[in-house]
């Protein structure tokens, strides 16, 4: 039986019990599923490099995600300052982003990454949205080892953030 602050959920791994801590809310929805706010990550196995982004309303709805950073480390996220006020950002360490998978089934040598239509969360205000990237830098069916593509100079580094944080603003303002 849940806690009062927990509840049970079917998923697509089969029944969860979830706290409330561990919800993410997507104002926006994510693109294709607007009508799902409610989200949580549940972890395939402890040595799989991905995810299940699972709808709290639709057990049949999990997106299949992961860290892009596993798989390669040159890959910058534009983010709008609109978008940060959105996630309550006061830090670009509290995010996190994660793009969506595919695995043709019996082919995981086809496996690809999304990488036009990443997903940010804020681990602490457990705030999320899908910002699309629309300067075409990267594919939308990244395979790993790949060789990514090259750093443009248009983009300017991230303040305030980790060294070499992979986030960066399109703001222009330079007063953060």
């Amino acid at each position: 039986m849940a806690n009062k602050d927990e509840r049970i959920v079917e998923t697509r791994l089969g029944g969860v019990q979830l706290s409330d801590e561990r919800v993410l809310t997507f104002p926006r929805g994510l693109i294709g599923f607007m009508g799902h706010r409610e989200f949580t990550l549940l972890q395939i196995r402890e040595d799989s490099p991905f995810l299940v982004l699972q709808s709290l309303t639709d057990p049949s709805l999990g997106l299949l995600v992961a860290d892009p950073y596993t798989f390669m480390t040159d890959y910058e996220v534009l983010i709008g300052d609109a978008d940060l006020r959105l996630l309550g950002v006061t830090d670009r360490q509290q995010l996190s982003i994660l793009v969506t998978v595919t695995i043709p089934q019996g082919m995981p040598e086809r496996t690809t990454l999304n990488l036009t239509g990443p997903i940010i969360v804020n681990n602490d205000t457990r705030l999320g949205v899908q910002i699309p990237q629309t300067e075409g830098r990267y594919p939308s069916h990244f395979t790993p080892g790949m060789t990514p593509p090259k750093k443009k100079s248009a983009f300017r580094p991230a303040r305030g953030g980790a060294k070499g944080a992979p986030v960066v603003s399109d703001s222009t303002d330079e007063t953060d």
